[in-house]
Formats: structure tokens, C-alpha cells, sequence
């Protein structure tokens, strides 16, 4: 049995806007650090021996407070979605473009122009999972965490926890994250707790 914790990263200013942040690399905001700083001094993470991230600015500098001396792993499939036309954009601002709409009327299954389908973006996000998972299995590891987005984790829990849920059922806010027990010989996730966020 394997212990790994999946972590959303904290705020930054796209997050606070409700924009539609993916391949834009931004960093963390203030409110951001301080939400985290506070989680951290309330001990709401698990140790990290070793810790693996997507490479974008707002997952390093959440690693880099969380987990300063861990052994970082930057893995490039558990970046966030490439949102397209609709990269940066609020619902204010895409509500009236009728591919918006249609991606909408898709519950987030259709296509975003010049973007990543969702179904790239899972399969993407699982290669990543199982990159982990040979890593951890080669090293001998038996805990692990990953810092990563919320539609990444949404993506990896949807296929790897026991208790089938839908995609949306797994969102889980900036900072905050889930603690999973996971069985190699069964490849599941068979047990998680949330990770929430103080408020």
C-alpha cells in the first residue's frame, strides 16, 4: 500500500479573477500565500520525502513553501489544460461566444478551439499518474505527494478511486487536496480524506 497526497497549488491572481487559467504561468498571488502560509503553520500537509509537480510557477513556489527540502520531480504531463481561445478569459467575457456555449452545453467534454479536448487533457494527466507510480515503484517509495492543478487531480481520481464518482465530484479548492491510501495490486486509490482548506 501506497500513501500519496495530491495537492491543489494556491491562489494566484487569474484564480481570483475566475479566469480560465491554463498555459499562462502565473505566480502565486498574496492572498494566495498567505492562505497557504496559514495551512502550513497549522500542519495540513503530510510530510514529503519526495515530492512531484507540474512544472508551472504556481505548483514550484506552492512546493518550494510547502516542502522546501524535499526531492522535487517536475513532470510535465500534470500541467494544467490548455484552455485556447478561452485561455484567460472570465464567464463574463466568453458567455456570448457560441463555442463557449456549446462547450458549456458539453458539461466540459466538447472542444475548446485551438485548445486541448478533454479527453487529451485526461489521458495527458494519467500517463503523468502512472510516470509517478513507476518512479515510486522503481525507488522503493512508499509515500508520495503531488502538487499539481485541480483539473489534474479531478482527472486522476476520476479513473483511480474505487468509489466511482464523475469528474466534477472531485474539485477540491486552491490549497486544499486529498490523502489517499492506494493498493498497487488493485491500481486504486481504495481510500481518501480531503484535505480542506481553513478558512
Amino acid at each position: 500500500m501506497k500513501t500519496i497526497c495530491l495537492i491543489r497549488h494556491a491562489k494566484t491572481a487569474g484564480n481570483l479573477e475566475r479566469r480560465y487559467i491554463g498555459r499562462t504561468d502565473e505566480t502565486l498571488c498574496d492572498e494566495g500565500r498567505a492562505a497557504l502560509e496559514k495551512m502550513i503553520k497549522a500542519s495540513a500537509y503530510p510530510a514529503g520525502e519526495i515530492v512531484f509537480s507540474s512544472p508551472m510557477q504556481r505548483c514550484v513556489e506552492t512546493v518550494k513553501l510547502i516542502y522546501p527540502e524535499s526531492e522535487l520531480h517536475l513532470i510535465n504531463g500534470l500541467r494544467e489544460c490548455d484552455f485556447g481561445d478561452f485561455e484567460g478569459k472570465t464567464y463574463a467575457e466568453l458567455c456570448d461566444n457560441p463555442a463557449y456555449q456549446r462547450f458549456l452545453d458539453s458539461r466540459g467534454n466538447g472542444v475548446i478551439p485551438n485548445g486541448e479536448s478533454t479527453d487529451c487533457y485526461k489521458q495527458r494527466c494519467l500517463a503523468a499518474f502512472a510516470e509517478v507510480l513507476r518512479f515510486m515503484e522503481a525507488a522503493d517509495r512508499k509515500q508520495a505527494v503531488i502538487i499539481c492543478h485541480g483539473g489534474t487531480i479531478m482527472s486522476i481520481l476520476e479513473n483511480y478511486y474505487q468509489e466511482k464518482k464523475s469528474f466534477y465530484e472531485y474539485q477540491v479548492e486552491n490549497c486544499g487536496g486529498y490523502i489517499g491510501n492506494f493498493d498497487e495490486k488493485k491500481q486504486l486509490f481504495v481510500s481518501l480524506n480531503r484535505i480542506s482548506v481553513l478558512t
